[in-house]
């Protein structure tokens, strides 16, 4: 029965648009019916024509018709003629009013009737002459009506468009301007990422997870007297994973979760971002417990300025209050947490920051050689990989690398496979991926002189023997003369992960960095502008040891580093002229005493360094068995690299030559 009444109460839906079609078909029919629809209007013919039937008594009756249409009756006689009898109307439908026989338009009015009286006169007729003036009402009626139609039509679609949001989301059109623009995933929604596809980040996983589980179960941690927390700030370089671990949990956690940009607050109006804080957390709120997610928090949770420079209402501000007072306010729903993404931490505002709005700071770091690990094997699962693949090697050869680094070496690597026309990927096809992803693509077409090319042999060669000298210099792997996207010639080294470094390591890395140059000095006498990256990178590297890690004696144990990231904008040095100078000359001291370091240590060696840039030369790939044959093995303790000159490729960011800075720390 329950069933029954619920398909009694089931009225059929009226479309808007039948009723339009059907006001449409009335006036129209009206239209058509009046002007004497109900059969036919008459035959077509012509003035002379008529003339000629008036002169033999045929036409009873003329009707001109607003001055410029005749319509001819004829007599009932002439109606039976052969000639006529095409002209007998054919009625479709009745008609009240007669039909007239023949129609036709004429010229000039006074010339026409001076034609017919003549007639008329001359044949001694009684044909009737009758003048009309007819007006189509209901048509003059439509068409001063149909621009109005048209306006008022135009405006309902606009109108429609707008409220409904087609075209840019609920909040992209005028009427929803202030309306938030969050996308909503909940249990209906189709979102396939979960925490299993989020590989290492053992720490910030169970973070999250951790959240998401407060909503599931509140009463667990509730009990004790507890409280849930408001809110977690995922900060980390770029592509370390953030926003993955935010769709994990938008695909793991059974309540709404409402995903948007901070970029999605800003708008070119007054109070915009402010309403659409609002609007967030009320639909948040609606529909608690819920989760909201804010990627690139930055771009709204800047620190608020002292001064307002400009003496105008701060849009970024006023959103920036708003959110505030959302998170932390009177009105607070505690069922409601928010997560937000950022790799600026340095520059949100302190009030954001603080406990009670965002109770938890996880940190999202590079993740490291076991990490990089399971990264790899989430990203090689669609691939068809060669069996014998080695996953520990993949890892060990990509220090340095993001997850999102780690996808693109994938996808490379796949890509070259298939230029390649192999069935699968194997390990030379990953290699070949880091290589083109660190240095850039081959370009073995590039003009260059044999006296540049031997400059450039040269200067890469003495980057080996350097490194290959000193004992905490990071073990060379490759060594190439084949121009690499902007650089001319690069070497790959595969430093060691450490968490501390000591001064001695530093002071080893810088010496084998002006080992390019040191090597054109010992052999050619003179220097060229290869070493600009080199220089770059020693140069940052002794400010740093003097500036901000305190490893300079004579400076002392003093940092001039600001962790807020404040110190950009400021105007002044945070130290005297007298310490400037001291830092410049110190910083300038330990360069010049590593690249002594390195002429030194290539005299020395002068005859190895020949024979290692020949062989350069003349293969312009080497690797590291090539360096052992000449020098020998390494004393300094066991090599991670083991690989031979078949197989062991691209590591870190390489040295390069040229006017090119190619560099990864």
């Amino acid at each position: 029965m329950a069933k029954e009444n619920k398909n009694l109460n089931k009225k059929p839906k009226v479309n808007p648009y039948w009723i339009y079609g059907i006001i449409i078909a009335v006036f129209l029919s009206i239209q058509l019916f009046s002007g004497g629809f109900g059969g036919s209007t008459g035959t077509q013919t012509t003035p002379s024509q008529f003339l000629e039937y008036l002169d033999r008594g045929d036409v009873a009756k003329v009707e001109i018709v607003n001055k410029r249409e005749a319509r001819v009756y004829l007599t009932k006689e002439a109606q039976e003629q052969e000639i006529h009898k095409k002209s007998k109307p054919k009625s479709i439908l009745p008609s009240v009013t007669p039909v007239p026989n023949y129609k036709f338009e004429f010229g000039d009015l006074q010339n026409f009737e001076k034609d017919i009286r003549q007639s008329i006169e001359e044949n001694n007729l009684t044909t009737e002459v009758k003048y009309e003036t007819e007006q189509n009402v209901w048509g003059d009626f439509l068409l001063t009506l149909l621009p109005f139609v048209l306006i008022i039509g135009v405006w309902i679609f606009i109108m429609r468009r707008m409220s409904s949001g087609a075209g840019g989301g609920a909040g992209g059109q005028i009427f929803n301007i202030g309306k938030s623009k969050a996308k909503l995933f909940d249990e209906k929604s189709d979102t396939k990422t979960s925490f299993k596809d989020v590989a290492g980040l053992e720490g910030a996983k169970e973070e999250v997870q951790e959240i998401v589980d407060f909503l599931k179960f509140p009463e667990k941690y509730t009990a004790l007297g507890g409280k849930i927390p408001k809110g977690a700030l995922l900060v980390g370089p770029p592509g370390t994973g953030k926003t993955l671990l935010a769709k994990a949990v938008a695909g793991e956690a059974k309540v709404p979760f409402f995903s948007l940009s901070g970029s999605d607050f800003v708008e070119m109006f007054v109070g915009v971002g402010a309403s659409r804080v609002r609007d967030l957390f009320k639909q948040a709120k609606e529909k608690s417990p819920s989760i909201i997610f804010i990627d690139e928090i930055d771009a709204i949770g800047r620190a608020r300025g002292k001064n307002n420079f400009s003496g105008s209402n701060d849009e970024r501000e006023n959103t920036l209050n708003q959110l505030l007072t959302e998170m932390d306010g009177f009105g607070t729903n505690t069922n409601v947490i928010v997560l937000a993404a950022t790799n600026r931490a340095d520059v949100l505002d302190n009030a954001l920051m603080r406990a009670g709005r965002f109770d938890r700071q996880i940190y999202v770091d590079l993740p490291d050689v076991r990490e990089r690990k399971e990264i790899f094997e989430v990203h090689l699962r669609p691939l068809k990989k060669d069996e014998k693949l080695d996953v520990d090697f993949l890892a060990k050869q990509t220090p340095g690398f993001s997850g999102a680094d780690i996808a693109n070496v994938c996808n490379e690597a796949a890509l070259i496979a298939a230029r390649k026309g192999k069935k699968a990927v194997n390990k030379q096809d990953f290699l070949d991926a880091v290589d083109r992803i660190i240095g850039g693509l081959e370009k073995k077409n590039k003009i260059i002189t044999p006296e540049e090319k031997r400059a450039v042999a040269f200067h890469e060669a003495g980057h080996a023997t350097v490194s290959w000298m000193l004992e905490h210099a990071a073990p060379l792997v490759k060594v190439t003369i084949v121009p690499r996207g902007r650089s001319l010639g690069a070497a790959w080294y595969l430093p060691e992960e450490r968490l501390i470094v000591r001064p001695e390591q530093m002071l080893d890395e810088m010496c084998a960095a002006l080992g390019g140059r040191a090597a054109e000095q010992v052999i050619f006498g003179k220097i060229s502008t290869g070493a600009l990256s080199d220089l770059e990178k020693v140069t940052k590297q002794a400010r740093a040891m003097v500036t901000i890690y305190g490893l300079s004696d004579k400076v002392g144990n003093l940092t001039y580093y600001d962790s807020s990231g404040q110190s950009e904008y400021g105007f002044t040095k945070p130290y005297s002229e007298e310490t400037a100078v001291l830092i410049d000359k110190e910083i300038s001291d330990i360069i010049e005493e590593q690249y002594d370091r390195a002429v030194k240590l290539l005299e020395e060696n002068k005859d190895k360094l020949t024979e290692l840039a020949e062989v350069l030369l003349d293969k312009e790939v080497i690797f590291k068995d090539n360096l052992e044959k000449i020098f020998g093995e390494r004393t300094f303790g066991k090599q991670e690299v083991t690989e031979t000159a078949e197989t062991t490729e691209a590591t870190e960011a390489p040295e390069t030559t040229g006017d090119a800075v190619i560099e990864e720390e």
